[in-house]
């Protein structure tokens, strides 16, 4: 694939010791689990792409609802000058609504872990804004990357965390990542946040285990990844695809559920499966405003600004250092 000149990546993509690394800590953990993360790369950037258009799940067409309707508002808030610095970038359609708003901003830095849906997803919108800097940036943020500086100075930082990202982490890490937006946008700088909303059991349920299918293939995705790129043995067709509500953490948990007894060979080490033993691959945690502001004002931000929805199933939250 090739890409325009003008772009010019800054690449801290994870290597594959690093994945192999994760992958065997996770399993050989009780209970097993795996990093979400690691989904993301370019097939399964691609599945989640097509998980966004589903109808069961709201979160990416309400979210952008609300940008839709909020943006110039946003933009305005924000003021002039702005280096925008987007965590986990995906296909970026949210973010095309806050840049056609933004007044005069110095740059974009899209952060994604999966390169080429990075730079496929720059490219697109250099296209759409060919006056605005950008400078993507392959890594996963939350290990620190050192954030690029446009040609032209700018006033302040925005870190923009779209797709309530931040429910994957739990609690504790969730401040600490809310702790480094902080540092990182200091002194004045601003975060905007989008934050899912805890809502009907049955509607978050059917977000994340849809009729077509799709989400378990997103999910599986991880499995093939691992056979392909680190020469896993795994027998995809003995795991199957499951999502659950933990009412008591308030949050969405996505599971491979092995069903039969096996072995499998990562990397050179067996790894052992009982019969409906589960790996985690992912949680995603819904929030109440006052749960959301709470946990913000322990990383030292306190929330200034929030839009939601007319239903109140989601909210984008602006932030700022408290």
């Amino acid at each position: 694939m090739s890409h325009p000149t003008e772009l010019s990546l800054t690449d801290h993509e994870p290597e594959t010791e690093t994945f192999l690394r994760d992958v065997l800590r996770g399993l050989r953990l009780t209970p097993k689990e795996l990093p979400c993360k690691y989904f993301y790369d370019e097939a399964g950037s691609a599945l989640f792409d097509r998980i966004c258009a589903l109808p069961e799940y709201y979160p990416t067409r309400t979210e952008l609802s609300i940008m839709e309707r909020h943006a110039p508002e946003i933009a305005e808030t924000l003021g002039e000058d702005v280096l925008l610095v987007e965590y986990g970038s995906g296909s970026s359609a949210k973010t095309r609504v806050l840049l056609d708003h933004l007044i005069k901003p110095a740059g974009y830095v899209p952060v994604d872990i999966s390169r080429e849906h990075l730079l496929a997803s720059t490219e697109a919108l250099k296209l759409r804004h060919p006056e605005i800097e950008m400078l993507p940036v392959c890594a996963d943020f939350t290990e620190p990357f050192e954030v690029p500086t446009p040609s032209r100075a700018d006033r302040h930082r925005v870190l923009y965390f779209p797709g309530s990202t931040l429910g994957n982490f739990t609690r504790g890490r969730a401040i600490t990542l809310l702790s480094q937006m902080a540092e990182a946008c200091a002194p004045d700088g601003s975060c905007l946040i989008g934050i899912d909303r805890v809502k009907d059991v049955d509607v978050l349920v059917a977000a994340y285990d849809d009729a077509a299918g799709v989400t378990a293939a997103f999910n599986k995705n991880l499995l093939v990844r691992i056979n392909q790129e680190l020469g896993g043995d795994l027998d995809l067709d003995a795991f199957r695809h499951e999502a659950r509500w933990n009412v008591e953490e308030a949050r969405i948990e996505m599971y491979l559920v092995s069903t039969r007894r096996q072995t499998a060979r990562i990397g050179g080490e067996e790894i052992a499966f009982e019969a409906g033993e589960d790996i985690c691959t992912e949680h995603s945690h819904k929030y109440t405003p006052e749960g959301f502001a709470e946990m913000a004002r322990a990383a030292g931000l306190e929330v200034t600004r929030s839009w939601t929805d007319p239903a109140d199933w989601f909210s984008v939250q602006m932030l700022r250092i408290a």
